[in-house]
């Protein structure tokens, strides 16, 4: 009986999350909940809540909300914080206007080049570049819509061509900045294995060799696939789209090189340590928050001496914690996975899970796992257009579920990972395909047409490459 009642009450919990997530409904509350009611349901078949190391308010019914207090202290110490960090100081540079100063220093040698579909590969690489500065691709899209869209327009590239690309240039770029590999890294940490693994470590050592050669294919196919829909296509001319202007950026060669490089300062620092510590031995360990808040200090000193109003600079620094608080939802999505796997823990289900997993091993099976996750994310994004929350929330599970089927654990959280950000843009539902449609007059489908086969033929090659490297 308590066998059925733990599948029934997992399955119908799985199952309102995922209705939750197909109507992009906000699912934080919805992770939160279902994990309360899953205590509730452990303790009435005898289990405990929260684990072996939770101590009890001395009320049962008080102690589901002392696991998510506890676990909140625990991931804002954490990878909460880093997440808060990066957050206030993308709001900074986007008050101080130097990630404008970036796009359009990085784009303006894109109307030097005439020829269209040379365009198509250089454009794709340089948006996935571009958003290690603006990391939504929303944004991203919609600043892309304005300042480079009419100037490949202006190149005799068709709008559907235009229009595909700039929904893919927020994929899968490595990056340590990133709010997911910011996550799944502060899991590996705390375990024996991989004990104080970095989110640098985790992007360069093991996220990169993936998604590097999944960009560079992407890039090509992108180029084939785009010239093909053209030839296609029976109105291939470019049609201007109604886009609010970005303003153009004033100022000379200094202040454009200076404040071009800050957004991706950060990331500078963090990939100049790292090489220092490879190829020198150097022991000097900067994490994500420390490069960030060297480069907030920074950019605080060259918005003294641009304004020469030290007032008004130290004024504005008030964007970069208001930023912060931007991100807590961030935080919150994290705390409401754990609850929600948590309450899972609490039935039972994880154990089982486990079982099921380890008797697995050795049978050839491992890249079942793997390949069931990325369907489920694949399934999420394409439905909902967003494949974010379904990765946060998974994110506890990913250690006990990998070692039970005796598999890496990088063979589950880089494809997942990186399935969720390549099919954002095959979702006709999703916010890129959406703003980018409406924008360039054209059906969210026919938009997916072009962003379809790049983005599905990385999706393979990415899990190809996953299997063989990791499994």
């Amino acid at each position: 009986m308590s066998t059925f009642v733990m599948y029934a009450a997992a399955a119908i919990s799985v199952a309102v999350v995922v209705f939750m997530l197909i109507k992009k409904m906000d699912i934080k509350i919805t992770l939160f909940l279902m994990g309360i009611l899953l205590m509730f349901v452990g303790v009435a078949l005898g289990n405990p809540i929260g684990g072996e190391e939770f101590v009890s308010t001395g009320a049962v019914w008080l102690d589901p909300l002392k696991v998510i207090a506890d676990q909140f202290k625990s991931t804002i110490s954490s990878a909460g914080f880093i997440i808060l960090i990066l957050g206030g100081y993308s709001a900074y540079m986007n008050d101080i206007k130097a990630n404008n100063v970036t796009v359009s220093v990085l784009t303006k040698p894109i109307a030097k080049i005439k020829s269209v579909y040379i365009l198509v590969p250089i454009v794709f690489l340089l948006g996935n570049l571009l958003s290690l500065v603006v990391p939504s691709a929303s944004n991203l899209a919609i600043i892309l819509l304005a300042t480079l869209y009419p100037i490949l327009l202006q190149a005799g590239m068709s709008t559907l061509t235009a229009a595909g690309i700039i929904a893919t240039t927020a994929t899968i770029v490595p990056t340590p900045l990133g709010s997911d590999n910011v996550a799944i890294a502060a899991e590996l940490a705390n375990t024996a294995q991989f004990a104080g693994m970095t989110a640098t470590d985790y992007v360069f050592r093991y996220h990169a060799i993936v998604s590097v050669p999944t960009i560079l294919l992407m890039a090509v196919v992108h180029f084939f696939w785009q010239k093909h829909c053209d030839s296609k296509s029976k109105d291939a001319a470019g049609k201007a789209a109604d886009v609010k202007a970005i303003e153009e950026i004033q100022g000379g060669a200094l202040y454009r090189t200076v404040y071009a490089i800050l957004p991706l300062l950060p990331i500078l620092l963090l990939i100049g340590v790292f090489a220092l510590q490879k190829l020198t031995g150097l022991q000097i360990d900067i994490s994500v928050e420390v490069a960030t808040l060297f480069s907030f200090v920074i950019a605080i000193i060259c918005e003294m001496i641009r304004t020469r109003d030290g007032k008004k600079a130290l004024a504005q620094t008030e964007s970069f914690f208001k930023g912060m608080g931007g991100s807590m939802p961030i935080v919150a999505l994290l705390v409401a996975g754990t609850i929600f796997v948590t309450g899972l823990k609490s039935i039972g289900l994880i154990a089982a899970l486990q079982s099921a997993m380890t008797g697995m091993q050795g049978s050839g099976m491992g890249f079942v796992l793997p390949l069931l996750l990325v369907g489920l994310t694949a399934l999420i994004v394409l439905l909902s257009g967003s494949g974010t929350a379904l990765f946060f929330a998974m994110v506890p599970l990913m250690v006990p579920l990998a070692e039970a089927a005796g598999i890496s654990v990088f063979a589950v959280s880089i494809p997942m990972g990186l399935a969720g950000n390549l099919l954002r843009a095959v979702s006709p539902v999703s916010a890129v395909v959406m703003i980018v449609a409406g924008s360039v007059k054209r059906e969210p489908l026919e938009v997916v047409k072009r962003t379809a086969v790049p983005m599905l033929t990385g999706t393979v090659v990415m899990f190809v490459l996953s299997m063989v490297i990791f499994l």
